[in-house]
């Protein structure tokens, strides 16, 4: 009977989301309005250079007093069927098909895929699902190392693959446990929900955040990553503490379960979810050694993750953890591909509105070497340290709007990476000021669907939350705003 409760709250917040307008609708109204502006904003080409860094790689500088104005490249046509002129209605086809394997939309999509569905394999064997309830199995023992041992693997899980809307099963799973133990819905979304997105916006590896931007961004994947595991810890721990501080205020003394009770609802670890857990470790520390020794990039990482998938079929399959077979493994791997089909298709919708300002080529007429220019000019004049700052600012703004992590890198970052080489702001900074503006306000936007969904599942209202946790995410932003600082200062690159 109780178990309908979460459902409904999770359907009735989903329909509180539904009001605002959809992450689709909001990308096409940008498109229209891109259309709009290209019969009165002129594009603009800069001269572009070449530098070569002390270990011999070379790389494509724009020379910012280059610009010039091209009068006759004005307005873009509703239609267009030589592919030279960019319209209206084949921008979307273009945009899914743009770029390369190595990072164009194409590449990223197919790696945004190929790891949903790796990672729908995994989670069906029930292997994580089971190590999480034995983690919180023993509620006899002492409360806050359990605490912070949760709040770390799912802020690890935010960092290395980018967790979210993955958590609402969890949210269910550990509510009735932790009340339990005299804890509130709002300890279990900081435990849970918030812990996955302070993973998600300090990671050095996540493949649908600081990977992709990096991508975009011309830079090596993975690098900077001292920093961000560094940024990781620091706001790992402060989140931590905040939890405990909370937890320990608003706990309740309950009765005591019996071990009885408490062991009826855990599922021991066997053989096959030790080696579904080993294959995941080994997996994250493969990707980094190839990423890091190797120069493994989006088709290698893919590979990786594919071969995950397979690894964890066959455990499944032979064990029959979850009473997997091969033909349920193959529909996890689906239904995890499915999953993450709104989030692909969002980047090539994005990258269509870019191919509708004339593409990010800055040697090539385009709107947005204009808007890279009229940017510029705008805030050229502030030191480097507070325009890296408006750009958190501006990344945390835009997240109300566009909620998805991968879309929203589609879609700024081809601004922002050019726009930080005219400003004296180095591209590491302004991926940094991206990933930390987008992920933190995942926080708090009510049109995330992850969030709203986890609220449901707890049966949290959203106002609730947000006025249990204001100080908590204004410490997160404070913390942000002086990383995002010093290392302009510092020249991180």
């Amino acid at each position: 009977m109780h178990t309908k409760n979460p459902s409904s709250r999770a359907q009735k917040a989903a329909g509180l989301s539904s009001r605002m307008p959809d992450t689709y609708l909001l990308v096409a109204a940008v498109g229209l309005l891109v259309f709009l502006l290209s019969h009165f904003l002129t594009p603009g080409v800069f001269e572009v250079g070449e530098t070569t860094n002390q270990d011999g790689e070379i790389s494509r500088v724009i020379d910012p007093d280059s610009f010039r104005y091209v009068e006759d490249g004005r307005g873009s046509p509703l239609f267009s069927s030589n592919g030279e002129n960019p319209g209206l209605f084949n921008a979307v086809f273009e945009g899914l098909v743009s770029g390369s394997r190595m990072g164009g939309a194409v590449g990223i999509i197919a790696f945004i895929l190929l790891t949903g569905g790796a990672f729908g394999i995994v989670m069906a064997t029930g292997a994580v699902d089971r190590a999480l309830r034995r983690v919180v199995s023993d509620s006899h023992a002492s409360a806050w190392p359990m605490l912070c041992a949760l709040f770390f693997l799912f802020s690890l899980g935010g960092a290395v693959f980018g967790m979210g809307e993955e958590v609402i099963p969890f949210v269910l799973m550990l509510a009735p446990v932790l009340a339990r133990m005299g804890y509130d819905k709002v300890t279990v979304i900081l435990l849970t929900y918030a812990a996955t997105q302070v993973g998600f916006a300090t990671s050095w590896m996540n493949p649908f955040n600081v990977a992709i931007a990096q991508g975009i961004s011309g830079l090596p994947l993975l690098s900077g990553m001292p920093l961000r595991i560094g940024m990781w810890s620091v706001f790992t721990v402060f989140g931590m503490v905040f939890m405990l501080r909370y937890a320990s205020r608003c706990r309740v003394e309950v009765p005591v379960v019996s071990r009885e009770e408490s062991d009826a609802t855990t599922l021991p670890l066997a053989i096959g979810d030790w080696m579904i857990l080993a294959a995941l470790a080994a997996t994250v520390g493969w990707i980094v050694w190839g990423v890091v020794a190797a120069g493994y990039y989006l088709p290698e990482i893919a590979t990786q993750f594919v071969i995950l998938g397979v690894v964890s079929a066959v455990i499944g399959t032979l064990f029959r953890l979850n009473g997997m077979t091969a033909n349920s493994a193959v529909e996890s791997f689906r239904l995890g591909a499915q999953g993450l089909l709104p989030a692909a298709l969002i980047i090539g919708f994005a990258r269509g509105i870019v191919y509708l300002m004339g593409g990010d080529d800055p040697s090539t007429p385009s709107m947005l070497n204009t808007l890279l220019h009229f940017g510029g000019e705008s805030l050229g004049g502030y030191p480097g340290w507070f325009a890296a700052w408006l750009m958190l600012i501006g990344q945390g703004i835009f997240n109300f709007f566009v909620t998805s992590g991968s879309g929203q890198a589609a879609l700024t970052m081809p601004i922002i990476a050019p726009l930080s080489d005219l400003i004296g702001v180095t591209r590491q900074v302004s991926v940094l000021a991206f990933q930390l503006g987008d992920g933190l306000t995942n926080i708090l936007v009510p049109t995330s669907a992850a969030l709203m969904g986890s609220l449901g599942a707890a049966r949290l209202e959203w106002l609730t939350w947000i006025r249990a946790t204001a100080w908590f995410f204004g410490g997160l932003i404070l913390l942000a705003s002086i990383f995002v600082i010093a290392a302009s200062i510092a020249g991180f690159s």
